[in-house]
């Protein structure tokens, strides 16, 4: 199918697009405050960015688990670990290796929790827990966001020169080669619930699971290391950051509308960056790279 532009999705030029047909609803025009006439540009609606924050959850291997030291930390692993007084009630936050494997899925990632790992204790605990996942894109944009001279001149003030670089011969490398602020991220808050054994079974997880991360294959549940054993992230709620608020759609998904996104839906949308030649934006009231 021919694709069609869902416009100003992502970014003011990276925009996302779906295929004809596909059942994504368009939001009202906003607040002339929010959009922009030179542009055309509209703020995406709560249930787009859902249909975006889907896609990413099915691409990215990777999240941030964020949960909560116990008051109480007593028991013989805590001891053993020699953690510090003071920590408990504080917040604690790792790499968590993350998937989306459920056949009808609903938007509630898929974790292998290792019973030792100290976010999964925390869990065990009554710890609140959230999961921070951002959209890494696999390709650089073809230019990147551009400011005004003034501050590219104070800008390369503190880059390293061809002396300062461990490899002089590599003068064009870029730790970030994209703005990472104009691109989507998000926070799902929820509770922790075991996946059980017939549903792992018929929706074959631990194959997903392990095709998305094979080394986690010497750690599934039945190896002879660690108490391992799938779960899912139960979604109660979603914050979203789609980019710069002029263009991205910031705050609260309802849950119903992260539930209710199909796999058609954003399976028909691209993000910024899966293409190359995308495109940033310039700073400084600049035309669009």
């Amino acid at each position: 199918m021919k694709p069609t532009t869902l416009t100003a999705l992502l970014g003011a030029s990276a925009t996302a697009t779906v295929c004809a047909g596909s059942a994504i609803p368009i939001a009202a025009e906003p607040p002339a405050s929010r959009s922009n006439s030179n542009t055309d540009r509209r703020i995406p609606s709560s249930y787009e960015s859902a249909v975006m924050g889907r896609r990413i959850l099915s691409l990215t291997p990777l999240g941030t688990l964020a949960t909560i030291f116990p008051e109480d930390s007593s028991d013989e692993t805590d001891t053993q670990e020699r953690r510090p007084p003071s920590v408990a009630g504080q917040p604690h936050s790792l790499m968590e290796y993350i998937s989306d494997c459920e056949s009808n899925s609903k938007g509630n990632p898929t974790l292998l929790a290792i019973s030792i790992a100290t976010s999964f204790r925390n869990i065990a605990a009554g710890s609140n827990v959230s999961l921070a996942v951002q959209w890494t894109p696999p390709h650089p944009p073809a230019k990147r966001i551009q400011s005004s001279p003034l501050t590219e001149k104070i800008l390369s003030f503190f880059r390293p020169t061809s002396s300062d670089s461990s490899d002089s011969k590599d003068e064009t490398y870029d730790p970030l080669p994209y703005s990472a602020a104009n691109l989507p991220r998000f926070s799902l808050l929820g509770h922790i619930e075991r996946i059980s054994e017939e549903q792992i079974e018929t929706d074959e997880i631990a194959k997903c699971y392990t095709k998305i991360h094979p080394d986690a294959r010497y750690w599934l549940p039945g190896n002879r290391i660690h108490r391992s054993y799938f779960v899912r992230l139960v979604v109660d709620q979603i914050y979203w950051v789609g980019g710069f608020g002029d263009r991205a759609f910031i705050g609260w998904i309802p849950v119903e509308e992260w539930n209710r996104v199909t796999r058609e839906e954003w399976e028909a949308v691209r993000l910024p960056g899966e293409k190359k030649g995308w495109k940033e934006w310039s700073l400084g009231g600049g035309e669009d790279l």
